[in-house]
């Protein structure tokens, strides 16, 4: 009796020993900057995507959690939309924070539709890309920032799915943010150029180019 029940732990142990060599594969479910955005919010790698039958619409930039900043980063629309001004008149705040520090073009973006006394075309275009309400946005200069730092790592990735690579032509790659100049809210808002990472203080009638971005929630 004794043993048989030697042979029996003996068994036992050496099943538990395999079981710990044993190799399984986990699979990797991190979004990553130049993952695909999906049109119904999931995050694909490339190859994924391809095999999904699903619509980009978006490429992941940025995937870290800032202070006082929502969501879980941040994705580039594919397209440019058309150029638009940010306001149709001067003279009026449209209540933007004026912060180029702050992640805030979802809120800004909010504040320049909002504002009653004049109209931002920029705005409303971004607006009227979604059927079902708000979820692109026109990022501020520091959301910009973090898009100019990965341009050339989301490149590549925006012209696979069909998209507009962002500019790096340093005369052709300027593009609006959703961010007032501070002190002159009611005449300038910053362009942001994605060939140079440059600001430049601009009148809020002129035309300039305008590139969504997309909240990441998970």
């Amino acid at each position: 009796m004794i043993r048989k029940i030697h042979w029996i732990i003996v068994a036992a142990t050496a099943v538990l020993c395999a079981a710990c060599d044993a190799h399984f594969d986990v699979p990797d479910t991190a979004v990553r900057p130049g993952h695909i955005l999906c049109e119904d919010g999931t995050a694909l790698s490339y190859a994924q995507y391809e095999q999904s039958g699903k619509r980009a619409i978006a490429v992941v930039f940025d995937t870290q959690r800032h202070e006082d900043a929502e969501g879980d980063g941040y994705a580039v629309y594919l397209w440019d939309i058309a150029p638009q001004a940010f306001a149709d008149s001067l003279g009026i705040a449209q209540g933007t924070s004026a912060d180029i520090m702050a992640y805030d073009g979802n809120t800004n973006t909010f504040a320049l539709y909002d504002t009653k006394k004049t109209a931002s075309p920029m705005a409303e275009a971004v607006f009227d890309l979604w059927q079902y309400g708000q979820s692109a946005y026109v990022p501020s200069v520091a959301q910009m920032r973090l898009l100019y730092a990965m341009r050339e790592a989301v490149n590549p990735v925006i012209e696979r799915c069909g998209g507009h690579p962002l500019p790096l032509d340093e005369n052709d790659c300027w593009y609006w943010t959703s961010t007032e100049v501070a002190g002159q809210e009611t005449a300038k808002a910053w362009l942001y150029s994605t060939g140079s990472g440059a600001i430049q203080e601009t009148p809020k009638i002129q035309t300039h180019r305008v590139r969504p971005i997309i909240t990441l929630n998970k």
